[in-house]
């Protein structure tokens, strides 16, 4: 048999599972879908998790169920290209005819001391229950620090503001402003937010060392006391990925074609946060990824040329805790209930694997 390997059962991996297996495989073809837990996890809601306003059940989305699927419960270490083997941790390594590495993305702490060893992730389901007991154990009225203004840190704290109205909630960014990769009239709707519900806003803070229970600011060496750090202030691949010596984009992430595949390694496709695309990582690009991904590989099984259209995404939703919200479809803002219910729509759809 010939083996199609799936690394990440995330956005993109369940994309391409559930789309080549929708049409017919060649009877020699056996799809493996690797991944750590027996479930994906919706990352994009990791915030309401951590926040404690969902249960774990809630985000979870159970793999494709068919008798051509095969799927395979580990620990990724380590990737032979040239052998063409993926060794996994405590067991014998899978060999594949054509491979997809859709590992994900990690914390990226930008070499600032302490800041792994002293802050709390939402990263990862598994460290997503992390951050909710520690968050969930802080004594009222105490202190939390969410380090990094963007899309993550401002639903983490909103999240938190409607699960914990006792904490003192702040959040440090090294910009002038929450949301700064966004037009200036979203930026001003969710600092308003923030000011109306006593979240505080910290910027052109520029940190150079964390410990327990103090932020250290190289810009004015004053010392920032806390209870509880949650870095939400950037991304990179994961160790495997940056361990790959091939060409890579100056975010970490390995250069692909036109079809998604590795220039030197044609065999080998990159979906997701690891793979240099013209947007900022995301779920949604990772499974517009992934369908045409399923699409090339369909294309190879029946001898034919891939014809690919371009990637393109239908906007950004971010969650101002249960009732409010912001996005951007196209270059228009969207502020209120409206991006809100969007965004419980898109969730409820990918619960039920319509997109």
């Amino acid at each position: 048999m010939r083996k199609f390997v799936i690394l990440g059962g995330g956005y993109g991996g369940q994309a391409i599972a559930a789309d080549v297996i929708e049409k017919q495989l060649p009877i020699d073809v056996e799809v493996i879908l690797v991944d750590r837990m027996p479930y994906q996890g919706l990352k994009t809601e990791y915030y309401a998790l951590a926040a404690g306003t969902v249960s774990d059940l809630d985000i979870r989305v159970k793999f494709p169920q068919d008798p051509r699927l095969t799927t395979c419960y580990g620990e990724v270490l380590d990737i032979d290209l040239e052998n063409k083997f993926v060794h996994l941790e405590g067991q014998d390594p899978i060999d594949y005819e054509w491979l997809v590495v859709g590992l994900g993305c990690t914390d990226n702490y930008h070499g600032i001391e302490g800041a792994e060893e002293f802050s709390t992730s939402i990263q990862t389901l598994s460290n997503a229950r992390k951050t909710y007991q520690l968050l969930n154990d802080i004594k009222p009225y105490g202190q939390v620090s969410i380090i990094g203004g963007g899309l993550s840190g401002v639903e983490v704290a909103a999240e938190l503001r409607e699960a914990r109205s006792d904490l003192n909630i702040r959040i440090i960014d090294r910009g002038p402003s929450v949301m700064s990769a966004f037009p200036g009239s979203l930026q001003k709707f969710v600092s308003s937010w923030f000011r109306e519900h006593n979240v505080e806003m910290l910027s052109h803070i520029s940190l150079c060392r964390l410990e327990q229970g103090a932020l250290h600011d190289s810009n004015t060496d004053q010392t920032i006391l806390t209870d509880v750090t949650v870095w939400t202030a950037g991304i990179q691949p994961v160790e495997i990925v940056q361990r790959m010596n091939l060409p890579k984009d100056k975010q970490g992430r390995l250069i692909v074609n036109e079809y998604h595949q590795l220039p030197d390694y044609n065999d080998v496709f990159i979906c997701g946060d690891c793979a240099s695309l013209p947007f900022s990582p995301s779920g949604q690009a990772a499974g517009a990824q992934g369908k045409q991904i399923a699409e090339v590989m369909h294309a190879i099984w029946s001898n034919k040329t891939p014809k690919l259209g371009k990637l393109k995404l239908k906007g950004v939703m971010g969650s101002l805790g249960k009732k409010s919200g912001f996005g951007l479809m196209g270059s228009t803002p969207m502020m209120g209930k409206i991006p809100r219910l969007i965004k419980s729509g898109i969730l409820w759809k990918s619960k039920r694997h319509f997109g």
